[in-house]
């Protein structure tokens, strides 16, 4: 099947703000309360510090040869010292990162032997320093060259997890320019994680290539249970799956935290290639007395193949034959404190559990054993979302058997541009954005200057009608559908707000699920009534958005002015439309900006 890659480039005015940088968010973390909010949502309190002049190891140096003992390196290691793993070289086993005092003036650092062949901090790692030029349906490496100078750790085991074992207590570990594998055939449920109840602390994996190997059954890459002050910064994640019907795993991720009873963050995910087919950053879904917080997601490509889609030209399934089970790109179920930026997220489809949706943010109390799961505080801005089946799953329900979190709610969502929305029947919503909110009330929420044109209903509703969604603001942003029926209901009958939405229409669903809207200043590509100041066109023309095409990709961008050339056939009334005096839409400038470099 041939995909139609469609890229929104819609202008900005002058007024636009810049991009946020890290910096300051890092700064804003110890000022006032009102300087630590983006909108309704806080931002994270703390930051992990993962530069290398953050983690000193200026005590001894032991270069660890091919056939040397790594355990009893590692055993052997002080606090302050570095190991160099021969380059080349592969370590098969079990290894056990022990417990040591040391401290944030002492790390211990495991590396590649190959110091300066590696990219220079801050440059993503790539499959080319492990000697592969390439991968099947993975973009392109562009290596300057191809030569296998990391260090390769590889589980040799037939079960279980591993080969990076943290036990209680382990701290201070710095991971740089590793191969990080397992062996063929068995079914591996974490490649690094933490044994048994405990902690670590202060985990730090620098220009890494972790990986499960094309077909075998790969879990997660990093299980985060238990772990606080941890990066994953520069490196390369792939191979990460469960296979459908005939495999021993439902869910696959490149890391995450299914929940625990010890503290879990802050968290730093910055700058990498990250692969899974069920989610590919996940934090909740199990048993939990605790919520992961303060987790920092910036500048990675959350990717799935269309290789590993069923009908595809290449597929790749499980050794059965059957497809790998394909969810979404990034969930929350249990997690607070979140900036989720400058990420793009490309390609995921339906056809298993879920419905090719890229993001939920939908908190669960998982088999009524973590009542005080919470999804709270989450910022997602200045991203790319491209080629998937809906957009966002907003959502707070009970879990399977009944039992309600603890809250759903201070979501602070803009500035995304959304590409290439499918609808497939059986396969893929297609839309925006599916809203849920039962128990706990969902409320709180705030989606402005998104860019989003997607095949069917922009909205699809669920709220008891009894029981309205609170303070929820929707402005200034461009959506667009095709299709009868701009907001739709997601069944539930006469108990849903939205029942009926063809006699409702839009504004009569907004006003009979909502209380304290603010849902102005949109240009809405469509028909209908919608609530008074709000911009409706029934055409892309009408709009003023300019189409151009370049092979097989199509860009849009605002008109400014009437261009017979260009398709413009007079100025867009987005422009300087908003009500903070901006473009209506995202800043693509700033999306651009926030992003440039990720893929």
């Amino acid at each position: 099947m041939r995909v139609l890659l469609i890229v929104l480039f819609l202008g900005s005015s002058g007024l636009a703000s810049p991009v946020p940088t890290i910096a300051k968010a890092q700064a804003d973390a110890g000022k006032s309360a009102a300087s630590r909010f983006d909108g309704p949502a806080e931002l994270p309190r703390a930051y992990v510090k993962s530069s290398l002049a953050d983690t000193p190891a200026v005590a001894r140096v032991r270069l660890v040869k091919d056939g040397d003992n790594l355990q009893e390196a590692l055993d052997n290691a002080n606090c302050g010292d570095t190991l160099k793993l021969q380059a080349g070289a592969t370590f098969q086993g079990m290894y056990r990162v022990p417990a040591k005092p040391c401290d944030n003036a002492h790390w211990i650092i495991v590396r590649t032997s190959a110091d300066d062949a590696l990219p220079p901090e801050g440059t993503r790692i790539t499959p080319c320093y492990a000697g592969i030029a390439s991968l099947p349906g993975r973009p392109d490496f562009h290596c300057t060259a191809v030569r296998n100078i990391m260090a390769k750790i590889e589980l040799d085991s037939d079960t279980g997890s591993g080969p990076i074992q943290f036990v209680d207590g382990a701290n201070h570990y710095r991971f740089i320019g590793l191969e990080i594998a397992r062996a063929p055939d068995p079914s591996i449920t974490a490649l690094a994680f933490l044994k048994g109840p405990g902690t670590a602390h202060h985990i730090v994996f620098d220009r890494v290539w972790m990986h499960g190997t094309a077909q075998d059954e790969t879990a997660r890459g990093i299980a985060l249970r238990g772990m606080t002050e941890v990066a994953v910064v520069d490196s390369f994640f792939s191979d990460f799956h469960c296979v459908a019907m005939t495999g021993s795993c439902t869910d696959a991720q490149s890391m995450g935290s299914a929940g625990g009873d010890q503290p879990g963050g802050p968290y730093k995910i910055v700058n990498n290639f990250l692969e899974a087919s069920g989610e590919n950053i996940l934090f909740g879904g199990g048993p939990a007395t605790n919520t992961p917080a303060d987790i920092e997601i910036r500048h990675n490509h959350l990717f799935k193949p269309m290789t590993w889609r069923q009908g595809e030209a290449g597929f790749v399934g499980g050794k059965s034959g059957k497809p790998f089970i394909v969810k979404n790109h990034f969930e929350l179920k249990n997690a607070q404190r979140v900036l989720f930026e400058g990420n793009v997220l490309e390609n995921t489809w339906g056809g298993f559990s879920q419905s090719g949706f890229s993001i939920l943010l939908t908190p669960k109390n998982q088999g009524n054993r973590c009542p005080t799961c919470q999804v709270t505080d989450v910022t997602i801005r200045y991203n790319k979302i491209i080629n998937v089946g809906a957009v966002f799953q907003i959502a707070n329900a009970k879990s399977d058997a009944g039992g309600a979190s603890q809250a759903g709610e201070r979501y602070s969502i803009h500035d995304l541009i959304v590409s290439n929305v499918r609808f497939e029947k059986n396969d893929s919503f297609g839309n925006f954005a599916l809203i849920g909110s039962n128990m706990p009330p969902l409320k709180d929420v705030s989606i402005q200057h998104v860019t989003a044109l997607v095949p069917r209903a922009i909205f699809s509703i669920f709220s008891p009608a009894d029981h309205k969604i609170e303070n929820f603001t929707v402005s200034n942003n461009i959506f667009g559908t095709s299709f009868n029926r701009q907001i739709g209901s997601t069944g539930g009958g006469p108990r849903n707000c939205s029942f009926r939405p063809d006699a409702q229409g839009p504004d009569g669903i907004l006003k009979s699920c909502f209380v304290n809207l603010r849902f102005e200043r949109n240009l809405i590509i469509g028909w209908g009534k919608w609530p008074a100041n709000n911009v409706i066109v029934k055409d892309a023309g009408a709009a003023g958005i300019a189409e151009i095409q370049q092979g097989d990709r199509h860009y849009y961008r605002l008109c400014r002015q009437k261009d017979e050339s260009s398709s413009c056939k007079k100025p867009s009334p987005a422009i300087g439309a908003a009500t903070d005096g901006r473009d209506i839409g995202a800043d693509t400038d700033a999306v651009n900006k926030a992003t440039a470099g990720v893929v």
